[in-house]
């Protein structure tokens, strides 16, 4: 079974489903990452006279009747998408520069998937719904993401597009209440803004065209 139409089926409300998020500070076991994280929020915060937050990235645990699966977003490893639930792909810094794997991304819906760093997640899982349908409803609307360019602001919200845009783009769409949802204290999740921003952009054009 896929992520996708699919998935939404008329579901017993007794079954265990949660949809469960993660913080995990940005680069946590890759050095390179982190420290270049660390040096791009030390000159954002210094253009906005702030001290530098901690910056997160996102990742979810979705349960349904039909299984667990783990949405991310993450580099391309290798040309087997299908193993580890792939349902998009996108460029990474400028559009031609897709055409190399390397300068790509993926979206997973991977079931019994694992989530690469999830050790060092900050407090644990944060539930944001048990309702199976609504986790039904997330797992649904992944297929039909957006794949920006990872880190530009194609799509005009004012914030570049990367993993967090896309964790908050599927909650919201699968109508997840979000506003009560922040990342650790002292910590920022850039792009977070960018996915609410499209998914609720689109929600509204399709209420414009009925």
């Amino acid at each position: 079974m896929r992520c996708g139409d699919d998935v939404v089926r008329p579901v017993d409300a007794a079954v265990d489903a949660a949809v469960d998020l993660y913080w995990i500070p940005l680069g946590a076991g890759a050095y390179v990452v982190r420290a270049s994280g660390k040096v791009a929020e030390a000159v954002v915060a210094r253009v906005q006279r702030r001290q530098p937050d901690r910056l997160y990235h996102s990742a979810l645990e979705v349960r349904v009747p039909e299984g667990r699966f783990v949405v991310e977003q993450a580099p391309v490893p290798d040309r087997d998408g299908v193993r580890r639930g792939v349902v998009a792909s996108g460029p990474v810094g400028v559009r031609w520069a897709g055409r190399a794997r390397i300068f790509r991304y993926e979206v997973r819906c991977w079931r019994d998937g694992s989530i690469p760093d999830l050790a060092h997640a900050i407090g644990g899982p944060v539930r944001l719904s048990d309702d199976a349908v609504v986790a039904s409803r997330v797992l649904a609307e992944l297929p039909h993401i957006p794949v920006p360019v990872w880190g530009r602001d194609e799509l005009d919200t004012g914030e570049m597009w990367n993993s967090n845009s896309i964790v908050a783009w599927a909650l919201e769409r699968g109508g997840v209440d979000l506003s009560d949802v922040r990342p650790p204290p002292g910590g920022r999740a850039p792009g977070w803004g960018a996915g609410l921003t499209v998914a609720r952009r689109a929600a509204t054009d399709a209420r414009a065209r009925r």
